[in-house]
């Protein structure tokens, strides 16, 4: 009887190569992650030979990214990321400004779009939060003063980041672009509020409720003493919030988990 396999072809696959990469790369005294990356990279669309269910591939991306944050924001609570806001907050504003501005620059050397350089230079100026909290972690300084920073430093990236997605459209046709079917909303300055509103919401409904009941729920069942139903428990809060935080606030999926 023949079976849908391209998930189980996928796991496989993928997690052969990274095993492989993965491990060449420790040899080679390089983090594991860089064969991690390789490995994606072989099975990617853009190079001959073996290629994963793309759809499949990036679901489950969003999964491990979803866990990964979930698990870091375990460990931080609000007052250890207001410790570094003084650093943090000025210090990803700066950067973001300089290195879009950066972008913005050279892609006007090579005749881009004005539209098309904005886009760039913003690309430019957002780091990876998954592969630095990785990064991070391996080395045992997501608790060090250092690390705070960092991962405060990440999440001004990723709000400032959430602004920008949502207002790009919105100012598509003055960036030279083309106005979406069933298209923004024609006022900006709305559209700016109805997001700040929603990302404000978002971080005060999990300080409020999400920091109270979901240790409350935690508490309750680790009484029960299974330790299948906590982790069933823990993986279904990092699924569901983040989640959550897609579909009513309109945030990442990621920034959801770590809250």
């Amino acid at each position: 009887m023949p079976h849908d396999v391209d998930l189980i072809i996928l796991l496989a696959v993928g997690f052969g190569l990274a095993l492989i990469f993965g491990y060449l790369a420790v040899r080679l005294r390089l983090p594991p992650l860089i064969g991690y990356l390789i490995a994606g990279i072989i099975i990617s669309p853009n190079t001959p030979g073996i290629v994963a269910d793309i759809h499949l591939a990036n679901q489950l991306a969003e999964l491990g990214v979803m866990f990964l944050m979930f698990g870091v924001g375990m460990h931080f609570s609000l007052n250890d990321l207001l410790q570094v806001r003084r650093i943090a907050l000025p210090g990803a504003i700066l950067q973001i400004a300089v290195a879009t501005l950066l972008g913005i620059g050279v892609s006007m050397i090579w005749g881009w779009s004005f539209g098309s350089a904005l886009v760039f230079g913003l690309s430019l100026s957002c780091a990876s939060t998954v592969v630095l909290l990785k990064a991070l972690g391996d080395r045992g300084l997501l608790n060090s003063v250092n690390g705070k920073i960092a991962v405060g430093w990440l999440l001004v990236e990723d709000l400032v980041m959430v602004l920008v997605l949502v207002l790009l459209p919105a100012t598509a046709v003055l960036l030279g672009g083309e106005a979406l079917a069933g298209g923004a909303d024609d006022n900006i300055w709305l559209t700016l509020g109805i997001t700040l509103l929603k990302v404000v919401g978002f971080i005060a409904f999990m300080l409020i409720i999400g920091k109270r009941l979901v240790p409350m729920i935690m508490q309750f069942v680790a009484r029960l003493g299974s330790r299948e139903l906590f982790t069933l428990t823990v993986v279904a809060a990092a699924v569901s919030i983040a989640f959550g935080a897609y579909k009513i606030f309109g945030v990442s999926m990621a920034l959801g988990a770590f809250f």
